[in-house]
């Protein structure tokens, strides 16, 4: 028997199927060919259109029938992981009300923090885990006093999975780790943030009702089910956003286990068994996959939106001939440091760690006669291994030991010098493992319809492919941190 996983990404969308009793992959696929784009109306602002991602899992989902031609009625069920923090709004008959706002859009952020103030600090934290700040609640508000006919008109606020479930099954549902990262999910009331919602004055009727993550939320309907190819009643059986997802995927269930990603923005995520957070809110706090009230499972989340998008916007701009094989090629080519070269990768947006500032992305200390395009491949990829680094700190002052970390083999990750420059920096052993979101998804959804028994069984059974330990340059990669840190400071300041 097979199930199929989806990561709905603001680049792509992934998928897989995967025999659920061996844990085999049978093969991954991506759609579109090329980045999914992304609008931005005014600066600081994304959006995307969200039939575009339902149209993308659609076109995943029959190539892979074509390239395995598993017969429809043998896969059993489907789980998706999705972009998190976004907000899609659709009315009574489903349809899209305006096009989504997406995790890594700024609008919201002074928002949130009116809300935050209103509320009470110590109040928010202990109920809710984090600020309203750049999140779902934050960008319903902004909707509500900035477009009142588009508020009007919204019969549900969704988050980009729920709005993917919506199209599978016809059904407007959520799920507690979807509404936590809205902050929208009342910890101690182990209910709907009434609080939130009242303070900021938005209607609870809009929010759909609550599923399970991991469990039956709903069958594909005979329209979605011919769009797909698959049997009507397949299940939709598991749901997370894609940090979550991540995490699940690698394995990370229990507290003190380690998951990181680096995808458009770069993630750590580490679970521990207490209502942790951080008063700064430099990195946030929701409910892990497998959270219960009576026994909680917190993922504690560092976010760093300028990650792989910059090493894309590096790949773009050296040519189209140029991939992202040839600047790991190019990279290694220069000595750690970058001869005093050094890049800010903070172009995408608010970053949460640095107070919700957009201080954007700076490439600093260029020389003209001795810096080249290899210097500027080198000084992304480390810059971004910086960011993490810097954020890092935080997470340790909150308890998470960082000493083990375990990562996909699908992303930055697949950089030897990104890597490398991690482990030197903090002395952790980054353990990269042969899965993927889409098949966590896959493997997650499996539980539903009693394919495995647990989660852990589910995804306890990966390849270790690769163990990366730290490196013998530290001292110059010490060296060159010290440096970045000292240039973010000071505009910071």
């Amino acid at each position: 028997m097979y199930t199929i996983g989806y990561d709905i990404g603001s680049s792509s969308v992934k998928a897989a199927l995967v025999e659920v009793s061996s844990g085999k992959v049978l093969t991954r696929v991506t759609a579109p060919a090329t980045e999914i784009g992304m609008d931005a109306p005014e600066a600081g602002w994304a959006e995307q259109h969200p039939a575009d991602w339902y149209k993308y899992v659609v076109a995943a989902t029959q190539d892979i029938l074509a390239r395995t031609q598993v017969q429809s009625e043998d896969i059993k069920a489907v789980g998706i992981g999705y972009q998190m923090h976004g907000l899609v709004l659709v009315n009574e008959a489903h349809e899209v009300v305006r096009p989504a706002i997406i995790w890594c859009d700024g609008r919201a952020v002074a928002t949130g923090a009116k809300a935050f103030k209103a509320i009470g600090s110590d109040t928010c934290l202990t109920h809710c885990l984090n600020s309203p700040g750049n999140f779902t609640a934050a960008k319903l508000k902004w909707v509500a006093d900035n477009e009142p006919e588009n508020y009007k008109a919204a019969r549900y606020a969704m988050l980009p999975g729920d709005y993917i479930a919506l199209r599978l099954t016809g059904e407007a549902t959520t799920t507690v780790t979807g509404l936590s990262e809205g902050v929208l999910w009342d910890f101690k009331n182990d209910a709907l943030a009434s609080l939130v919602m009242e303070q900021m004055n938005l209607d609870q009727t809009k929010i759909p009702r609550r599923v399970p993550a991991v469990g039956n939320q709903g069958g594909l309907t005979a329209a979605a089910a011919k769009e797909l190819g698959l049997k009507p009643g397949t299940v939709v059986g598991y749901r997370a956003g894609d940090q979550p997802n991540n995490a699940l995927s690698l394995n990370v269930l229990a507290p003190g286990e380690v998951a990181a990603t680096g995808g458009t923005s770069g993630v750590v995520y580490g679970v521990t068994d207490r209502l942790a957070f951080d008063p700064g809110q430099r990195v946030n706090s929701f409910a892990h996959v497998n959270h219960q009230s009576e026994a909680p499972r917190i993922g504690v989340l560092l976010c760093i939106n300028g990650a792989g998008i910059l090493h894309r916007w590096i790949k773009n701009l050296l040519g189209d001939s140029v991939g992202y094989g040839d600047l790991e090629i190019m990279a290694a080519n220069v000595a750690a440091g970058c001869d005093g070269l050094h890049f800010l990768p903070f172009g995408n947006g608010p970053e949460r760690m640095l107070g919700n500032k957009n201080i954007g992305a700076h490439l600093l200390a260029l020389d003209l006669n001795r810096h080249g395009s290899a210097h500027v491949a080198r000084a992304g990829l480390e810059g971004i291994a910086f960011a993490f680094v810097y954020g890092m700190k935080v997470m340790k002052e909150l308890g998470v030991d960082l000493s083990a970390i375990r990562v996909g083999n699908d992303n930055l990750f697949q950089s030897d010098i990104f890597s490398t420059t991690i482990a030197t920096l903090t002395g952790a052993t980054i353990e990269i493992h042969n899965t993927t979101g889409a098949v966590g998804a896959a493997l997650a959804s499996g539980v539903s319809v009693g394919l495995t028994d647990s989660l852990g069984d589910a995804v306890g059974r990966q390849e270790v492919m690769k163990r990366i330990k730290p490196g013998t340059e530290r001292k110059k990669i010490t060296t060159a941190y010290n440096l970045w840190v000292t240039s973010l400071e000071k505009l910071m300041m």
